[in-house]
């Protein structure tokens, strides 16, 4: 069985030390890093561009996931596919046609990721599982890092693996919101693959510490 996965989020960095915050996550148990794109308009907020993250891959030596909560997404995918990225998830919601942004990803190399807002039903996957190699269960509403965790997340994570054992694929599933030591055992026993952890990471007074004990956690 495969161990499960911890995914740093950058966007709870320090962006005046992201270079030591990015060898931080190299030298860690980490097995990802999770960097969520926004554009100010699919969410409230605007992080950060094209120019940072070719930086952070400069110095990444992990999986580089990228979450883009952005819309209009194909707009994007070869420019982040030049970047470096290894995964690049796109939102259900900001996808008119998922069935082809997901090809198009796919096209340029990477592994195709779809986020579900906390309100989006998993049903709504059921025609087009088998082409996703991660979903990404948002935890919190997007936009924002340090929110308190939805608690009707476990059984969304139960009912999506359902969904993927019943068609027969391997795609993981992503816990990205609030992901802390409180409920990253609940979750992986749900059938989560990935956690993505922000504040609770980088807020910590021991990082690399508290990566190696939420790994631990995750997989006991």
């Amino acid at each position: 069985m495969m161990s499960k996965l911890i995914a740093p989020s950058i966007l709870a960095a320090d962006f005046a030390n992201l270079q030591r915050d990015v060898e931080m996550i190299n030298r860690s148990e980490a097995d990802w890093f999770h960097i969520d794109i926004m554009d100010g308009v699919f969410v409230p907020n605007i992080s950060f561009g094209m120019p940072v993250l070719r930086d952070i891959v400069k110095h990444a030596t992990k999986t580089i996931d990228c979450h883009l909560m952005i819309v209009d997404p194909d707009r994007y995918v070869e420019t982040f596919a030049q970047l470096g990225c290894n995964i690049l998830t796109v939102h259900y919601e900001a996808c008119t046609h998922l069935h082809r942004t997901l090809q198009l990803i796919k096209s340029h190399g990477m592994k195709a990721g779809v986020a579900l807002n906390p309100h989006t039903s998993i049903d709504l996957l059921k025609d087009v599982i088998q082409d996703i190699d991660l979903v990404c269960l948002m935890s919190v509403n997007p936009g924002f890092g340090g929110q308190s965790f939805i608690e009707n997340t476990y059984n969304k994570v139960a009912r999506l693996k359902e969904l993927i054992n019943a068609k027969g694929c391997d795609t993981l599933i992503e816990i990205d919101g609030g992901v802390t030591d409180k409920n990253a055992k609940q979750l992986t026993d749900a059938g989560a693959d990935v956690l993505v952890a922000g504040s609770y990471v980088f807020k910590s007074t021991d990082q690399e510490a508290t990566v190696k004990s939420l790994k631990a956690l995750a997989n006991s």
